[in-house]
């Protein structure tokens, strides 16, 4: 058999294995005369590496498909000035998902402007590159998908999905006053995650005032106390980010 014949059974091979990665990097191999210095476990671990970084990349995009980000943000783009009280050890601690891990909350609280969402976008991304499962709602729009699946005969597949995410993010919390019936529902969610699986809200209302916003005072409690009690709290301080920025490029035309 023909070397030539060989190697082309080899890379229809691998097609056939879906290693496209691999075989990319064989056929570089293929085509270079430097890879002929390198011994064989050489040539053969930067093949492996190669197929193992794809499949990493193709795993990170997945989950950030499922996640459903409002904005593309990453930690090494936050802003840590000390006008806006945010300390970096902790947000970089934050990002090493440890307590997602362990099934707890998190809070984060500012002024509309301030850059909630970014940073909520952007911790759920670093959980999602620690290959951690997210899905990211504005709370009116997660309440009206629930209904959806509610009407449609869905709703126990939600659950089920939502009950095996490792992180919830609910961005605009109580930014409208819910119903008795969308309370019920909040609570059956957040006490079926509760202690297994880790939930962060974004908000404007100080948690002082989440009470007044659910008609309910027995649902409120039980909602607060799967909340508030086992969470950590960031809360985010001056300006409107989006006015800064607009500031920014008024001043640079």
């Amino acid at each position: 058999m023909s070397s030539i014949s060989t190697r082309q059974i080899l890379l229809d091979q691998l097609a056939t294995l879906r290693l496209p990665a691999f075989r990319q990097a064989l056929e570089a191999q293929f085509a270079s005369p430097h890879y002929d210095e390198l011994s064989f476990e050489e040539r053969l671990a930067l093949l492996v590496e190669q197929e193992h970084l794809q499949r990493q990349d193709n795993r990170l995009r997945r989950r950030l498909r499922q996640a459903r980000f409002q904005q593309t943000a990453m930690i090494q783009d936050t802003d840590f000035s000390a006008k806006r009280g945010l300390q970096r050890q902790f947000v970089l601690q934050l990002a090493q998902n440890t307590w997602i891990h362990k099934g707890l909350n998190l809070i984060v609280l500012g002024a509309t402007g301030s850059g909630k969402t970014f940073l909520s976008c952007a911790l759920g991304r670093a959980a999602c590159e620690q290959d951690l499962t997210v899905r990211y709602f504005r709370l009116p729009r997660f309440l009206q998908e629930v209904k959806t699946a509610q009407l449609e005969g869905v709703y126990p597949r939600l659950i089920k999905t939502l009950s095996k995410t490792d992180l919830l993010v609910l961005d605009d919390w109580l930014r409208d006053p819910l119903s008795l019936t969308d309370s019920q529902t909040l609570l059956d969610i957040l006490d079926d995650r509760y202690g297994r699986s880790a939930t962060m809200v974004a908000t404007q209302f100080p948690i002082a005032i989440w009470h007044s916003r659910i008609p309910d005072p027995t649902l409120a409690d039980a909602i607060l106390d799967r909340l508030v009690h086992n969470a950590h709290r960031i809360n985010l301080l001056g300006d409107s980010q989006r006015k800064i920025r607009a500031d920014s490029i008024m001043a640079s035309t």
